[in-house]
């Protein structure tokens, strides 16, 4: 099954020190879907990354096609929020996964 490398660009590179009140309850549903798509087997790998130029988020994700992960971002709720995050979708050539990641191996 095909694999994508998602990188979840915030509004701003200073957001993830100056979220406000509505910002930080729309990314707590953003990581509890997360894990409810890790729980389902298709997001393997979730979480933020210390970038010194503004920390971002990766997902590693297993869908079936592109159409899979556009449906996935679209019901993102970070991206149904309109606060202006985005991602950027990267399909993987190849990928290993290690034995346990993913609920069939």
């Amino acid at each position: 099954m095909p694999h994508f490398l998602l990188k979840l660009i915030p509004p701003r590179p200073s957001f993830i020190q100056d979220m406000t009140k509505e910002e930080i309850l729309i990314m707590q549903q953003h990581a509890a879907y997360a894990k409810e798509m890790a729980d389902k087997g298709i997001a393997l790998v979730f979480g933020p990354v210390a970038d010194p130029a503004g920390a971002w988020g990766l997902g590693i994700v297993e869908c079936d096609d592109e159409s899979g992960v556009k449906a996935f971002i679209e019901n993102d709720p970070v991206i149904r929020s309109n606060i202006g995050a985005e991602y950027k979708v990267f399909p993987m050539i190849r990928a290993m996964v290690a034995k346990g990641i993913r609920k069939d191996v």
